[in-house]
């Protein structure tokens, strides 16, 4: 949680693109890049009133990121009216998500609260009401790439709150889903998560490059821009499907241009992140490609050695599944 008269500022300084303009019940997406311009983490950011957002982080990097937070609210910007808490064990929040994700959500919150597609479209947050007058939070963000929700009530309600999704879910067969479920659907859809945000990678390599704001500075904005980080071939994130719909496409490959050796010289990219497909009916993979996004279309070789896969695979969008999000907007 970070509160403060100049909240919006602190987050306007740590996060890349612009936070300073952002709307109260509204979230946005954010990416945050270290001193030396190098993506560190991204999350989303729900302003639920003037002097109040409601921050998350990738999973592993939540206590990095809080110390990143602290250091610059303490160092480098001490001026600043902002605190920051990390609440993560005073709410149990849960996704829900699927095309009957709203109708099961409007049986558990309070009806004085409209969860219309007008009245709370993509990217809303607010404080509400559920179950007769239980506080909660309410955020419409989806990284599953399906319509989706994500509600928080005080931890000590988890328990109870998770029975009632499920006992209101069950007309429309409404089943638990975890991270491997999880972990698919956010590769269909080509969302970065830990494998891409390495330790190695730009905002340029992500295809966020334009999240860059050269309006304001940020931390690790200038140096962003560095020319080492800025040549022509740059890798850029792609996705790959096997051309026989049989062969794998397994994380940690490297790719090859058809006829070139198999050397270090000539490697143009890796693959990150990779699973089967139940929507495509084959494996699917996203990864980093000398110049990928001016390559769909391509046939280029995947190798492992250590596996001894080599087989070609074709250059495609990392977005697989419902590329425009008519989904997650309906």
């Amino acid at each position: 949680m970070c509160k403060g008269l100049t909240s919006a500022t602190f987050l306007n300084k740590i996060y890349c693109n612009a936070f300073g303009k952002l709307a109260v019940g509204k979230t946005r997406y954010g990416l945050m890049l270290r001193e030396d311009g190098i993506a560190m983490d991204d999350g989303t950011a729900g302003r639920l009133a003037e002097d109040h957002f409601v921050v998350t982080t990738t999973t592993a990097n939540a206590a990095s990121v809080l110390r990143h937070m602290e250091f610059a609210r303490q160092c480098l910007w001490p001026d600043l009216d902002v605190q920051l808490i990390s609440t993560t064990e005073a709410w149990a929040q849960y996704a829900v998500a699927g095309p009957n994700a709203r109708k099961l959500l409007e049986k558990v919150v309070d009806p004085e609260f409209d969860l219309s597609n007008e009245g709370f479209p993509f990217m809303a947050c607010s404080n509400i009401k559920v179950c007769g007058g239980l506080r909660a939070r309410l955020f419409r963000i989806s990284f599953s790439g399906e319509l989706a929700y994500e509600i928080a009530v005080p931890t000590r309600y988890g328990d109870a709150m998770i029975r009632e999704l499920m006992q209101a879910g069950e007309e429309f067969e409404v089943v638990p889903y975890g991270t491997e479920a999880l972990g698919v659907m956010r590769i269909e859809k080509g969302h970065a998560a830990g494998n891409e945000l390495n330790g190695t990678t730009t905002a340029l390599n992500l295809g966020m490059g334009k999240m860059v704001s050269k309006k304001k500075d940020s931390i690790g904005s200038i140096l962003s821009e560095r020319e080492g980080l800025k040549s022509e071939d740059a890798l850029k994130l792609v996705g790959f499907k096997p051309v026989d719909p049989k062969n794998p496409v397994p994380a940690g490959s490297h790719l090859m241009t058809l006829g070139d050796p198999v050397d270090a010289a000539h490697d143009q990219g890796y693959v990150t992140s990779a699973c089967y497909s139940p929507s495509l009916k084959c494996s699917i993979a996203i990864g980093y490609l000398k110049s990928g996004d001016a390559r769909k279309g391509e046939i280029i070789r995947l190798v492992s050695p250590l596996t001894g896969f080599d087989h070609n695979v074709e250059v495609v969008s990392a977005h697989f599944v419902d590329p425009e999000g008519e989904r997650l907007r309906a």
